[in-house]
């Protein structure tokens, strides 16, 4: 299988899944956008595409230009070639501009481990028919997509008290996921190493929250991995 993964920062990869996929042999094209790399412009030839997170927001299209860019590719790839589609944090919010949401201020920031509660929807959807009603995620992020109630190739699979869009799917093949399921042990750590993380994560909790954050997580870490693997063996079914 040939996976594209586009990129805005280098430590913000696909993370256990990408062990599971190179596990698998599947070839990986990384596109680092934040550096300068530039997305294919033939997209057919990719059997899946992985949008992961990154400290920019979808707004900051005069900071970053390559987000043009990008949402042109994600569109083509979802809309027109209606491929699969994976897309984390700022890789859901992306889809969610593209399928006609906008982008709005979470009220308040979530970031840390947090609940999820999935719809009714769940129990007949492809990647997580298999998951409990109720998880733990890793969330980090201070935005969130609001507006897609209108499309009806949208279905809304999974809130939380503060953000509604936490898991939702544009018809059946492209899913956007608020939260953080593809962590590994070091993921928090390595993280937060991100001024713009590390500042919205003491906003949010205090000073020397990093610790508690990253304890927290490998707490949860086993139950986070099976969840990878669950959504890892049926995305491929999609492929």
């Amino acid at each position: 299988m040939n996976i594209i993964v586009l990129q805005h920062i280098k430590i913000e990869d696909p993370g256990y899944i990408k062990d599971l996929m190179l596990a698998d042999e599947f070839k990986l094209t990384t596109i680092e956008l934040d550096e300068g790399e530039k997305i294919p412009s033939d997209l057919s030839k990719f059997d899946g595409m992985f949008c992961m997170g990154g400290p920019m927001d979808t707004f900051m299209e005069k900071d970053y230009p390559w987000l043009i860019d990008e949402k042109k590719a994600i569109k083509n790839f979802v809309i027109n070639l209606k491929k699969p589609y994976l897309g984390f944090c700022l890789g859901c919010q992306l889809l969610g501009e593209v399928v006609g949401g906008k982008v709005v201020k979470s009220e308040p920031a979530e970031i840390g481990i947090m609940n999820i509660n999935f719809s009714i929807e769940k129990d007949a959807d492809n990647l997580f028919s298999k998951f409990p009603n109720k998880i733990k995620t890793l969330q980090w992020h201070s935005f969130e997509v609001q507006g897609i109630e209108n499309n009806k190739d949208v279905t809304l699979l999974a809130s939380s008290p503060v953000t509604k869009y936490q898991i939702f799917k544009y018809q059946n093949h492209a899913y956007g996921i608020q939260f953080h399921i593809e962590i590994k042990d070091t993921t928090v750590r390595e993280w937060g190493c991100v001024p713009e993380y590390k500042k919205a994560l003491e906003d949010q909790l205090g000073d020397g929250a990093l610790q508690k954050f990253d304890q927290s997580a490998k707490d949860n870490m086993n139950d986070m991995n099976n969840y990878s693997k669950i959504l890892y063996t049926n995305f491929k079914k999609l492929l």
